[in-house]
């Protein structure tokens, strides 16, 4: 079966269509098995029929479409569009291909099973428009299971449309298993052939199974943001992949940016301290607030192409502090509030140094927006969101910067008055002074000299992950 190149790897190379995709599947006797598809018809089997000699892949195609059908196929599940139904449709659909038909060509046919559950543009266009997707197949015949799941978000205003799109993408999926899987990275480079990012989103992507046992799904998580087919992507301390709409779903969310190179002491002390003074807000109280480490792509492409060990490294240190971890492109903080207000109705809270608070209010960084400053943060506290602000000790003088003493722009005082007087921004006076004389940089910089004092600045999980993987350059004694 031929196999194509990544648009990526090799320019030059003319991409086939979703037509000769889903022609190339039809046409691999290996391969066999069934389309269920829930929500927006069936999308992505009508290729394959209709592109011709369907009947040698498709054993079965179907639709369970009403709820107390699909309940007595598949059993109940708290919602149709979700994960945990995608999870049963997948394992009943494969699972039953394999006991009816492995005596009979078992030993010459490569057994899968593709399925779908998405909410399309309703009538009055009042949903979320968004669905789970995944394919359970054998890589060879007779092998172990192979599976691969994906979340999408459609962004396209007619059902029409989105269904569409839904359909290439699903074809898409189905012939990256099969001629992309030894090349995990080509595959996922694939999913959008023929579409866009502004019509579909993946946020979410997880591969596993016997022809993925060495496939790391944070970096899969990374090449998700990395190629554009998503803003963000997440993924927990235990590097299983997050889907966001359903971590963030009605919680309160406090979040950290930064380099996390590594994680150090200072970071935990802010994320404790805003915990604690966001606790105490009334919208907030007794609800179980989301923490969340945050990393840009601005910062892990800040010396050029982004080092996986580098990004390995930082996940890692991050994970050692039970932290899950959001990579997204939303350099600007406005775009950051946005993506997280789209997941959550409850309050939302960013907490940063006073050092990157300055650079909130510095105007260069607003000239894409025709209101400039004024507007991005009109559109960063539209929500109410909070910032908590940690204080910033000179090294030298020993003076510390706050909300109250930080030096900003004469034409920009009066803004920056409003927004602290209406609470919007809030200064942290609950810090540790033992974490006020900590900077990464220098953490960093004590790790490659091997000037081991740097031990006593970051939580000994971090320390203890670091020496044993030889992270940030770290050398033995």
């Amino acid at each position: 079966m031929p196999m194509p190149l990544s648009k990526q790897s090799n320019p030059a190379v003319e991409m086939i269509d979703t037509h000769q995709k889903a022609l190339q599947v039809n046409l691999d006797s290996r391969r066999y098995g069934t389309f269920a598809e829930i929500g927006a018809g069936q999308e992505v089997v009508r290729w394959f029929f209709r592109v011709g000699a369907g009947a040698g892949t498709i054993a079965k195609s179907m639709s369970a479409y009403d709820m107390t059908v699909s309940d007595a196929i598949y059993g109940r599940a708290k919602r149709y569009v979700c994960r945990e139904r995608l999870q049963a449709m997948l394992d009943y659909e494969h699972a039953l291909n394999i006991d009816r038909l492995k005596d009979v060509r078992g030993d010459t046919t490569a057994f899968f099973a593709f399925a779908d559950t998405v909410s399309a543009r309703n009538y009055r266009g009042t949903n979320e428009c968004h669905g789970w997707m995944g394919i359970k197949f054998q890589a060879h015949p007779r092998d172990d299971d192979s599976q691969i799941i994906l979340h999408v978000r459609m962004l396209d205003q007619e059902a029409a449309l989105q269904q569409e799109a839904l359909g290439i993408v699903g074809v898409n999926l189905v012939h990256g298993a099969f001629a992309l899987n030894h090349e995990p990275e080509l595959l996922v480079d694939s999913l959008l052939d023929g579409l866009s990012t502004s019509r579909i989103e993946i946020d979410m992507i997880e591969f596993s199974g016997i022809a993925f046992r060495h496939v790391d799904k944070r970096l899969m998580s990374l090449k998700l943001v990395e190629l554009g087919l998503s803003g963000a992507a997440m993924f927990a301390a235990s590097g299983e992949v997050l889907q966001p709409s359903e971590f963030f779903y009605r919680k309160p969310i406090l979040v950290e940016r930064g380099s996390f190179r590594p994680v150090c002491n200072v970071n935990l002390d802010m994320l404790r301290c805003a915990n604690e003074k966001f606790s105490q807000l009334p919208s907030v109280q007794g609800k179980e607030v989301v923490q969340v480490m945050e990393v840009t792509m601005n910062n892990l492409k800040a010396e050029g192409e982004i080092d996986l060990r580098d990004f390995l490294a930082r996940a890692d240190v991050m994970a050692a502090c039970g932290m899950p971890v959001l990579i997204s492109d939303y350099f600007q903080y406005y775009r950051l509030a946005a993506y997280l207000s789209h997941y959550t109705k409850e309050s939302i809270a960013i907490t940063m140094g006073a050092g990157s608070l300055i650079q909130l209010f510095d105007e260069k960084y607003y000239t894409g927006l025709a209101g400039g400053v004024l507007e991005s943060f009109g559109r960063l506290f539209k929500n109410d969101l909070k910032l908590y602000v940690y204080p910033l000790r000179d090294p030298e003088s020993g003076e510390l910067t706050t909300c109250d003493n930080l030096e900003i722009k004469s034409e920009l005082r009066q803004l920056y008055g409003y927004l602290k007087d209406r609470g919007c921004i809030n200064a942290l006076d609950n810090f540790s002074e033992d974490c006020l004389s900590i900077f990464s940089r220098e953490v960093l910089g004590k790790i490659k000299a091997g000037d081991e004092s740097w031990e006593s600045m970051v939580p000994g999980e971090v320390a203890e992950v670091i020496k044993s993987k030889n992270y940030f350059e770290y050398q033995p004694a």
